[in-house]
């Protein structure tokens, strides 16, 4: 049991959520590697949501409900780090879950799109061999006809850059979520939110209802889209990362 008064209390749990996932066959053994290596960033950017974050968020709730044909898509972390926020995004937006991951297992695949239902999903769909995404060699190049393959918005939290980066290729638009501002997701993506999904989801979540509530309509969605400058997110995750070195040097 870890004491909410822990100064690593969302940080610790974070950990024992993933650990979990593997546990229970849903995270594979390399995607605690790549938590790690999201933690390490995460810590560098002070554990909280930053002010260009809250923009990405922004722009990604306004193009998820200006797509036509949005789609969520997981992997064992995104599954095990928030799948009530994933499950309730689907419904909120109309769009399908796909599960999709890097490292080939059926068995997985499987046991994610059962730990999604439980959590209230309706629609998870699985790669299809029969599909695939251009320009990709991994596993993850198999998609759904009635998903990823026909999707305009593609939701990716956690990816991989060669998917996110083939995506883009495919005239498709990528919202990604990725603690490390200087990997290929983050600079490939259409839209993203350098911070933890665990921090995001809600927020992201709290955006759409916003929107919708406020009445919005296409067109003020669009002026912050056509406002949102995704090189400026990256350049101002870098400084914040660099502000952090130069402190502890």
């Amino acid at each position: 049991m870890i004491p909410k008064t822990h100064p690593r209390y969302a940080s610790l749990k974070t950990r024992e959520l993933i650990a979990k996932g593997a546990t229970k066959g849903i995270t594979s053994m390399h995607g605690l590697i790549a938590q790690g290596r999201g933690e390490a960033f995460d810590y560098m950017m002070g554990e909280k949501t930053s002010e260009f974050a809250e923009k990405s968020i922004a722009a990604a709730a306004a193009l998820l409900l200006l797509a036509k044909n949005p789609v969520i898509s997981v992997n064992g972390n995104a599954a095990a780090l928030a799948p009530k926020g994933l499950v309730f995004l689907s419904k909120i937006i109309n769009a399908p879950l796909e599960v999709n991951i890097f490292h080939p297992s059926k068995k997985r695949e499987l046991r994610i799109k059962v730990h999604l239902e439980k959590f209230g999903a309706k629609t998870v769909l699985l790669p299809d061999k029969k599909y695939k995404i251009k320009y990709l060699q991994s596993n993850r190049k198999y998609t759904n006809s009635k998903g990823i393959l026909k999707a305009d918005v593609v939701f990716v939290p956690l990816e991989d850059g060669d998917r996110a980066e083939a995506l883009i290729k495919n005239k498709k638009k990528v919202i990604a979520v990725d603690l490390n501002p200087m990997s290929r997701t983050a600079r490939k993506a259409t839209i993203t939110i350098v911070d933890n999904i665990t921090r995001a989801m809600p927020l992201l979540i709290k955006k759409i209802k916003e929107f919708k509530k406020s009445g919005d309509d296409t067109s003020k969605l669009k002026v912050i889209l056509k406002s949102y400058d995704n090189s400026d997110v990256i350049k101002h995750s870098e400084s914040l990362l660099s502000s952090f070195c130069h402190k502890k040097s």
